[in-house]
């Protein structure tokens, strides 16, 4: 498979147009992945554009390509949002990173009752420009021409109001039915909520149930917050068909 790599003039280039790319992605093609004149490679936008191009010069600096190929892919119809509640040390980055892999189409950073990390002032946009940085470089890693958007951190409030024409589905413990089992059918927005490491809080889950939201269970074993929001991906990208 050729080596892929990401830059905004993906964005606007045709069959036979010159792109150059600088800065990061020229040290990580001609520095790291050691790309040669000559080899084929792939460009992507983020947001659906996709070219083959071949290297045409190589430097540490700079890298000049010549694109042969377009495609412009759609994003999928049926969206899933993962929504992460911070957590303490790296969870919540690890769990950007998986499920970025998994093909999440947006993450909501989720200020949770019981969340440890609080984003707050300054730290929202810091915070948020990591994840998104995080989602950038898996998606790259994964080879997808879409890379999912971090939104801004949300309150519970929040979350409800931004997904109430969503169908929410609970990751909890608790939960009395299975997410394997959980109507997925149709079009639409599909949201997976994961607490912090505590949990979620009795009256977070009374209000989120009272939105209408799915109080599922991932199974018999209960996953750290890193891991869960991952693995309901894989059940959920399943089920949808895209696996």
């Amino acid at each position: 498979m050729a080596l892929h790599f990401v830059v905004d003039a993906a964005a606007d280039a045709r069959v036979g147009d010159r792109v150059v790319l600088t800065g990061a992605e020229a040290h990580h093609a001609a520095t790291v992945r050691r790309v040669r004149e000559g080899e084929q490679i792939t460009l992507g936008d983020g947001r659906g554009a996709w070219l083959t191009a071949e290297c045409e010069s190589v430097a540490p600096h700079e890298v000049a390509v010549r694109v042969i190929a377009r495609d412009d892919l759609p994003a999928p119809t049926s969206r899933i949002v993962l929504v992460q509640a911070l957590a303490k040390g790296d969870r919540g980055e690890l769990a950007v990173q998986a499920a970025t892999e998994l093909g999440v189409d947006e993450i909501i950073p989720w200020q949770a009752a019981r969340s440890v990390s609080r984003w707050e002032g300054a730290k929202k946009t810091k915070g948020r420009a990591r994840w998104q940085a995080i989602a950038r470089e898996a998606a790259k890693q994964a080879h997808r021409a879409w890379i999912p958007e971090v939104a801004e951190v949300a309150t519970t409030r929040q979350l409800l109001t931004r997904a109430e024409a969503s169908r929410l589905v609970v990751l909890e413990p608790s939960g009395a039915e299975r997410l394997s089992a959980v109507d997925l059918a149709g079009e639409g927005e599909i949201v997976l909520i994961v607490g912090p490491e505590g949990g979620i809080a009795p009256e977070e889950l009374t209000t989120f149930a009272d939105a209408g939201a799915v109080i599922a269970v991932l199974g018999d074993t209960v996953l750290r917050t890193s891991t869960a929001g991952p693995a309901a991906m894989a059940v959920v990208s399943t089920r949808l068909g895209r696996w």
